[in-house]
C-alpha cells in the first residue's frame, strides 16, 4: 500500500536550508497541518480528521480550529476555510502565548517576554529573598524563559540588555 504523500495527496511544506518537507505538527492536544494551498490538500486533511473522529470516538471541534495561509488570496483561504468548517487566521498570531509571524528584530516582538520577566522579578520579592535566593529565583526566570522562546526565535542584542537590566534591578533592588 502506497502512502499518501507518494501518490501526491498530502504535499508538505519545505523548511530549511535543506528543504526537507514537514506535514504535520502536534504539541499536547494541538496539531498543526502544513500543505500546498491546493483544495484536494485541504480535503486531505479534512479526511484525516474525520477519519481521527471515527477511530478515536473523539470529536474534532472545527469551530474553534483555523485556517492560515502565506502569500494566499483571501478568496482562497474562505474557501478553504468554509471547506473545514473554520475559521480564518489572521497575522501575526498567538500561539502557546508566544507571537507567530511578527517581525523578530522590532522591539514589540519582544515587549510580552520582557513584561513576563518584569511580573516574575518585581523589586518588593527582591527584598524578602537572601542574595542566594535572588539568583536562584533569576536563574530559574531566565532558565524556563530561554528553554521556551529563544530556542524559537533569535533575539536581538537589545533584548539581552533589557533583560540584564530588570535582573540588576531585582539583584541590587
Amino acid at each position: 500500500m502506497r502512502k499518501a504523500s507518494k501518490i501526491g495527496i498530502l504535499e508538505g511544506v519545505g523548511v530549511g536550508l535543506k528543504n526537507v518537507e514537514v506535514k504535520l505538527l502536534q504539541f499536547a492536544d494541538d496539531t498543526l497541518f502544513f500543505c500546498q494551498p491546493r483544495l484536494q490538500c485541504v480535503l486531505t486533511v479534512k479526511a484525516i480528521l474525520r477519519s481521527f473522529e471515527i477511530v478515536s470516538r473523539l470529536k474534532v471541534n472545527f469551530h474553534k480550529s483555523h485556517v492560515g495561509a502565506i502569500a494566499l488570496s483571501e478568496v482562497d483561504l474562505v474557501v478553504f476555510s468554509n471547506c473545514l468548517n473554520s475559521g480564518c487566521m489572521v497575522f501575526p498570531f498567538k500561539y502557546l502565548s508566544m507571537s507567530i509571524g511578527g517581525n523578530p528584530r522590532r522591539v514589540e516582538f519582544w515587549k510580552p517576554i520582557i513584561e513576563k520577566i518584569k511580573v516574575r522579578l518585581p523589586t518588593w520579592k527582591g527584598k524578602t529573598l537572601s542574595m542566594a535566593g535572588r539568583i536562584c529565583v533569576i536563574k530559574f526566570v531566565l532558565t524556563a524563559l530561554s528553554l521556551f522562546y529563544f530556542s524559537f526565535f533569535k533575539a536581538p542584542s537589545f533584548m539581552f540588555n533589557m533583560i540584564r537590566k530588570i535582573q540588576a534591578k531585582f539583584l541590587w533592588g
